[in-house]
């Protein structure tokens, strides 16, 4: 199994979780980077992975979504001051743990999630996906999981249905219906989940949807044959969501399972960045740990 982790979402929970006293040696705050450091070592410590990968988004203006739909996120706040420079020691820690770690200028770590997913499942190998983001359901198959390690919650492929009402397979054109405010994508107003759920129960799809659009009011649905009508004048801007809630798995990464292994930590290295962060010893152990474990899962390899 590959653990491919949305890392973006645990650096933002460490921002908000942690106490923001901690700055590096020029001053700057770095307690996103400590709690991403502890949720990024744990994970190693307990799962072991023999995959693993780690996707980072970085915000801009001018990806693939805002080029379709330019109000795409617009409505969220402004990254808070010196974030970025912690994103930067997050994705600089994973290099020195030996991990593959993965950002774009046009696509989103879900795309980059998506995209690893579908060339391991092509190798044999499945994913758990650690997020806490309902979107990755999407990619969820057989054998797979959806995991926020923060909160132990791990949900399969048969579970998906049971928690949000709508199997992986329809679960972008579930969101498609529904609109999401977080990421300012429209949906269809007055279409809320349970709706959307049941269109997508009915019909498996949008295009299947819309091509038996008369039947909608015969469902017994809230709203009856205003229902469809409300449909049918949102086509386009429903369509338009779905290129929006739909995960790219496609993208051209140029990478094998074997890129994807853990490599023993750089010890050397990660003293260097933990002694300008001004971290303890805490993470310096558990990094000596890493390493053991890592040091360990090669020989077993090799026999």
């Amino acid at each position: 199994m590959i653990f491919l982790i949305d890392a973006s979402v645990y650096v933002f929970r460490a921002y908000h979780s942690q106490l923001p006293d901690m700055v590096d040696g020029d001053g700057n705050p770095v307690h996103a980077v400590f709690g991403f450091a502890r949720f990024l070592g744990d994970l190693m410590e307990r799962v072991r992975p023999q995959y693993i990968g780690v996707a980072f988004d970085r915000r801009l203006a001018t990806s693939y979504r805002n080029r379709i739909y330019p109000a795409y996120k617009a409505n969220r706040e402004p990254t808070p001051p010196g974030l970025p420079r912690q994103f930067e020691y997050c994705r600089e820690l994973c290099r020195h743990l030996g991990l593959a770690a993965f950002v774009d200028p046009d696509f989103e770590a879900d795309d980059l999630i998506g995209t690893l997913s579908c060339l391991m499942r092509a190798e044999g190998i499945r994913s758990a996906f650690i997020t806490r983001d309902k979107d990755l359901a999407q990619l969820v198959r057989d054998g797979d999981l959806l995991w926020d390690f923060g909160a132990r919650t791990q949900i399969g492929y048969r579970d998906v249905q049971r928690y949000f009402g709508v199997a992986p397979e329809g679960f972008a054109d579930f969101l498609a219906l529904t609109g999401d405010t977080c990421d300012n994508i429209p949906g269809v107003p007055g279409i809320g989940p349970k709706i959307a759920a049941t269109l997508m129960r009915k019909f498996g799809s949008l295009d299947e949807l819309y091509a038996n659009i008369g039947r909608v009011a015969a469902l017994g649905l809230r709203g009856g044959s205003a229902l469809g009508e409300r449909l049918a004048a949102h086509r386009e801007s429903v369509f338009l969501s779905r290129q929006l809630t739909r995960i790219v798995c496609d993208l051209p990464l140029g990478v094998s399972a074997a890129d994807l292994r853990p490599r023993t930590p750089d010890l050397a290295s990660l003293g260097v960045l933990y002694d300008h962060l001004g971290f303890g010893p805490l993470l310096r152990r558990q990094g000596e740990r890493l390493a053991a474990q890592q040091a360990a899962c090669a020989v077993a390899v090799a026999s």
